[in-house]
């Protein structure tokens, strides 16, 4: 590929500096130019068909590559041409990268870096859901640069505090499997389970892995939004407050749900952590409405951060749920900043701010006489199909590639594997005893391992 072919197909993000490139090659550094691709380096981790945004780790990593180079003496003379010669979802992934950048550390607005995107009549694949079926819903590069604006704002995004091992440690559903989605107000996760172990190959983990983690993070109230497959106790006898608001997985919540969600997380002291089975769909879909509520971000705003934050959150219908309930939760968000002015300024002599609802008790009985209460639902409803939605998510998630992880919560696979070493050694010391190994007979070890294995 000749320099002006490369030339051609560039858009200039900083004057003289830094440009970025669709090409159908990989290229050599020249004198003048350096270029560099991430479309092997950072790779998405897809449950289904989708393909991005790539998540807040992989920005992070490429903000800090960038920004190194940028610095660097050696190519203080040099134009830098970040570049990708990957298919149309690489291409996405990257301009999604370098758009992001611009807005984060180049003052562009969102509609400034995608216009740059887009100078030289470049057109991007949307982003989908991690739904298996036909996408309802498009999310472009525009909004992930929109939520990324906003995060900015709110102070959700600040890499000067971000650490990203934690985040690429806890994220694993080995270790917890679990992303903070507004730091110090929501962290999204799996559901607990009655013990620790690991079921159909994916780890599960009991309420009491987390007492540790959720106290030094001030999390004081959980949220469960799956049928019980823990006994709520096992949290509210060590101090946190345990609130259930049961919908069946893959399906939307009524509005007494959503209004009962919403004055839970109004009336914390502290951080919440949000559940349901894969701790993705129905989760994110009503953190979705209180950062639409409070923060007045749009529904692809905050789909978008959503999935920047934990990929694959909010699926199928509740995408178009999420965006439903905009207009609606940008009123009641107007209603609410009011009377907390109101209550500051001594009109209002309240203990306890409500959404529109007096508090709800969801503990009775499931019989007749509890007919009309919205949030008694037949449990088993969930899974009278068998394996549900959050079961197939989770499933995808745990075969993913181990990656090396620091750090750990409270579980016992370390004991378990110190176990099957000390009997494989034993055996293997058997083994020899009974085929001892000769000068002749040379003892050569190979190690590998299927990169596809955890």
């Amino acid at each position: 590929m000749t320099e002006d072919n490369v030339t051609s197909k560039s858009i200039e993000i900083v004057k003289d500096q830094l440009y970025f490139a669709i090409l159908q090659q990989k290229i050599k550094s020249t004198a003048d130019r350096h270029f560099f691709c991430i479309d092997e380096e950072l790779s998405y981790e897809n449950f289904y068909a989708d393909f991005g945004p790539l998540n807040l780790a992989m920005f992070y990593r490429f903000c800090c590559k960038l920004t190194k180079k940028l610095k660097s003496f050696t190519l203080a003379k040099k134009k830098i041409v970040f570049y990708t010669c990957g298919d149309n979802k690489k291409q996405a992934n990257a301009a999604y990268l370098i758009g992001s950048y611009a807005v984060m550390h180049l003052q562009k607005t969102p509609e400034e870096a995608y216009s740059l995107l887009v100078s030289r009549n470049s057109t991007y694949l949307s982003f989908r859901d991690a739904s298996f079926g036909t996408c309802m819903y498009n999310l472009n590069i525009l909004d992930c640069l929109r939520a990324i604006y906003k995060a900015l704002q709110f102070g959700w995004l600040d890499f000067s505090q971000f650490d990203v091992e934690e985040y690429e440690h806890y994220e694993r559903a080995e270790n917890g499997d679990f992303n903070w989605i507004i730091p110090g107000k929501f962290l999204a996760f799996s559901g607990p389970h009655p013990k620790s172990k690991i079921e159909n190959g994916y780890p599960l983990h009991a309420p009491e892995a987390y007492f540790p983690y959720f106290r030094k993070h001030n999390i004081t109230a959980i949220v469960r939004l799956n049928k019980k497959m823990y006994d709520a106790k096992r949290f509210t006898d060590m101090g946190f407050e345990h609130h259930d608001l049961f919908f069946v997985d893959g399906s939307t919540p009524n509005d007494a749900i959503v209004r009962k969600f919403l004055n839970i997380c109004e009336n914390a002291d502290g951080a919440i952590a949000v559940h349901c089975k894969a701790g993705l769909g129905r989760t994110g879909t009503l953190i979705g409405c209180y950062m639409m509520k409070h923060y007045r971000l749009t529904a692809p705003e905050a789909i978008a951060w959503m999935r920047i934050c934990r990929p694959g959150s909010v699926i199928g219908p509740q995408q178009n749920f999420v965006e439903d309930k905009q207009i609606s939760l940008w009123s009641e968000g107007d209603v609410f900043r009011e009377k907390m002015n109101e209550q500051e300024n001594g009109k209002l002599a309240v203990t306890r701010i409500l959404s529109g609802v007096d508090d709800i008790t969801i503990n009775g009985s499931r019989t007749g006489e509890n007919f009309g209460n919205p949030f008694l639902f037949d449990i088993d409803d969930e899974e009278r199909n068998g394996i549900t939605q959050g079961d197939k998510l989770r499933a995808l998630k745990s075969k993913r590639q181990a990656r090396t992880t620091t750090g750990s919560l409270s579980f016992n696979y370390l004991n378990i594997t110190v176990r099957l070493f000390c009997l494989c050694h034993v055996f293997g010391l058997v083994i020899m005893a009974y085929f001892p190994l000769t000068a002749s007979e040379p003892y050569h070890v190979a190690a590998t391992q299927d990169p596809n294995t955890n």
